[in-house]
């Protein structure tokens, strides 16, 4: 009887060494660099909190967070309700419906580094379809006020299929009689979404709403491609942060300070939104 245990391990076995060499390892070695400097090249000193200082004193650090809150506040309600939008009416399985669920689903397959050179092209103030199409000259990518808005509509379009086929997964989930029964008690088209389908959703929305904040929280191909960073830092968000002070300023232990922060913030939104929706949840699709 004791063999069975030891071939239970032996087969996960593989599986644990790739999580503990590309996630736990990675984690425990930013954590110890946070405590340094280091420039990537000559030995590391250990300074303690002095990293941390720095950044929580340093208005960079603060203007990233902001932006990146703004980004989520931006993209995440919006692709989460979109995507609920888009899953209601492919539910029905209306004429086209397998085409239109593969076309919202490659932009999510697709690599957001070349969605975001795509897009750069789309958004050219002289050149560009966008401008070309409403026959007007505007600065998408270079205007503050404009730029992260369109980031952000890339990322929603970028995610909305993705959260449409979730959100259809848990459509069928269930019971059509619940929706018959709201119908002969004259329930409309609002009301039953409101009363039916949203509650017995909260399962699905629960682990979109965590997925997507983490995924906004973590943004970096599709900044970089399509601004860098800019204009005036106004889509600065913090993996671009991390990213410039590693490999821009060559500073290590700042960058894996300010990684250290990050996790911890989305560690507290994450225990948040569990608590939201814990008495919120019901897994009863009698």
């Amino acid at each position: 009887m004791r063999v069975r245990p030891l071939i239970a391990w032996l087969l996960v076995a593989p599986s644990l060494i790739g999580v503990a060499v590309f996630l736990l390892l990675p984690v425990l070695l930013a954590f110890a660099v946070s405590f340094a400097r280091w420039d990537l090249v000559s030995p590391p000193s250990f300074v303690g909190l002095q990293n941390y200082a720095d950044l929580l004193s340093s208005g960079t650090l603060t203007n990233s967070l902001v932006v990146t809150a703004v980004f989520t506040l931006l993209s995440v309600p919006l692709s989460l309700a979109l995507g609920l939008v888009l899953a209601t009416q492919l539910a029905r399985a209306l004429p086209g419906s397998s085409l239109v669920r593969v076309l919202v689903v490659i932009p999510w397959v697709c690599a957001p580094l070349a969605l975001g050179v795509v897009w750069k092209w789309i958004f050219q103030p002289s050149t560009g379809a966008l401008n070309a199409l409403i026959g007007h000259r505007v600065e998408w990518l270079t205007s503050p006020s404009l730029a992260l808005p369109a980031v952000a509509f890339v990322a929603i379009w970028q995610n909305v299929g993705y959260v449409s086929l979730f959100f259809q997964a848990g459509l069928t989930r269930i019971p059509t009689s619940l929706y018959e029964a709201a119908e002969l008690d004259g329930a409309g088209a609002v009301r039953r979404l409101w009363s039916i389908t949203i509650p017995l959703l909260m399962p699905t929305t629960f682990f979109l709403a965590v997925t997507q904040v983490v995924a906004s929280f973590q943004v970096f191909d599709t900044v970089y491609a399509l601004t860098g960073g800019g204009p005036q830092r106004r889509t600065e968000v913090i993996a671009s942060f991390i990213y410039n002070q590693a490999f821009v300023s060559f500073s290590a232990g700042r960058a894996s300070a300010a990684a250290v922060i990050l996790f911890v913030i989305l560690v507290v939104i994450t225990v948040i939104q569990q608590r939201f929706f814990a008495r919120r949840i019901t897994y009863d699709m009698s």
